[in-house]
């Protein structure tokens, strides 16, 4: 497999824009995808935080299952303020506005002391499609920042004015280099890096051969998959979905993005990709 790395232009650009305003916030809300919150997580944005307090949001909670608590529970041991929720369900609004709210907590508490009602600002980030247009949208109570199923929808930064905060939106920003090529699968698996540039076939490949590893059952549910090599399964998803071409040969091309759409979809049912492992050596 060639190797994954992906770090355009535009995200030089996005890095130097967060570097300018983050003397404009009161904090950083770093949004992960919860299946692979180790993944996702970007070294080079938690130096840009420096010493501004930092929220850790799980998002996407609804595809990744219980394995992500575990996970959360690792975070926060690390000291981390840290919440896991699905921002497309209204009911984790109260969640993450509390969670927000806890981090500025004694400094609201002195300026209301000041008399001072004043309002704190904090800047989302984090890689391409964790959801952090559709966390802001979800507490500002509308549609205010644009959202997509692609990596990279936002380009330019935006304020959103929410009940008691402001949030700037951000770019997604990889980091320069994907230093571990197992991680950078998961993101390619989630969608965080665009499939424009990668090698669909060997992503597919790729995530059958964790998914037996780790999800058998869902793969035998789904697809009728007992073990085998990556290229016997994926002949076995051709079969069972009826992918075929002219001649009655499979039709590859279909089943490749069938596995990949199904399991961004939940449709592999709930799954998380990292491990315990992956989160003890990262520094939150």
């Amino acid at each position: 497999m060639k190797t994954i790395q992906w770090f355009p232009g535009h995200m030089t650009k996005a890095m130097r824009m967060m570097q300018d305003n983050l003397s404009l916030v009161d904090g950083i809300i770093f949004v992960l995808d919860a299946r692979c919150p180790a993944a996702s997580f970007n070294p080079k944005l938690k130096k840009l935080a420096n010493n501004k307090p930092v929220l850790y949001v799980l998002n996407k909670g609804d595809l990744a299952d219980g394995r992500a608590d575990a996970l959360l529970n690792i975070i926060r041991k690390k000291g981390a303020e840290a919440v896991k929720i699905n921002a497309v369900n209204s009911n984790s609004r109260r969640d993450i506005a509390g969670a927000i709210e806890k981090l500025v907590a004694e400094k609201r508490a002195k300026a209301l002391e000041k008399g001072c009602n004043k309002t704190f600002r904090f800047m989302i980030a984090g890689v391409p499609n964790t959801g952090k247009s559709t966390l802001i949208n979800l507490l500002a109570g509308s549609r205010r920042a644009e959202v997509g199923d692609k990596a990279g929808v936002t380009r330019g930064k935006q304020w959103i004015r929410c009940e008691s905060f402001e949030l700037l939106d951000t770019p997604g920003t990889m980091p320069p280099a994907f230093e571990n090529q197992y991680l950078a699968a998961h993101l390619a698996f989630v969608g965080s890096i665009n499939d424009d540039i990668l090698d669909l076939d060997d992503i597919a490949l790729l995530l059958l051969k964790e998914l037996q590893e780790k999800y058998p059952q869902r793969l035998f549910e789904r697809y009728g998959i007992d073990g085998g090599t990556p290229n016997e399964m994926l002949d076995k998803v051709c079969e069972k979905r009826g992918f075929k071409l002219r001649g009655n040969e499979y039709d590859y091309e279909r089943a490749i993005r069938a596995v990949v759409d199904d399991f961004r979809k939940g449709k592999l049912g709930r799954i998380t990709l990292d491990t315990a492992a992956d989160i003890e050596g990262l520094d939150f």
